[in-house]
């Protein structure tokens, strides 16, 4: 298993899904999640609705969310935990991610040893 939700983390991504466009294919339609250059570590995580895999996706169901995982991010993405946390100062996604070296403070960036592009400081 690459990446694994909680269960709030799950029934965030539903709702989401269920208030997206109604023009993406309902039977298809999922979460995708990547990992790009940026952030004030050097990678920094995405997600997008998508309504298919793009080719080379790999493709996982938790619950009743289908997960789309950028083949090129699988390998810093792999173990992955996604929460979802809600309070007064902050609301949002957090990621564990067992393949991280170093992470910033915001939960939204880390570093991955070697490979790891550079960051850019938070403003």
């Amino acid at each position: 298993m690459t990446v694994r939700l909680t269960e709030k983390a799950e029934l965030r991504l539903r709702a989401f899904l269920l208030g997206s466009s109604p023009d993406l294919d309902a039977s298809s339609k999922g979460i995708r999640f990547f990992v790009g250059d940026g952030g004030c570590s050097g990678y920094q995580y995405g997600m997008d609705i998508v309504g298919a895999p793009q080719e080379g996706d790999l493709v996982e169901q938790q619950g009743r969310v289908r997960i789309y995982i950028e083949a090129k991010s699988a390998p810093l993405l792999n173990g992955v935990v996604v929460d979802y946390l809600e309070g007064l100062m902050e609301s949002g996604f957090k990621f564990s991610n067992p393949n991280a070296t170093d992470s910033c403070g915001c939960g939204q960036s880390f570093q991955a040893g070697d490979c790891t592009p550079a960051g850019v400081p938070c403003s």
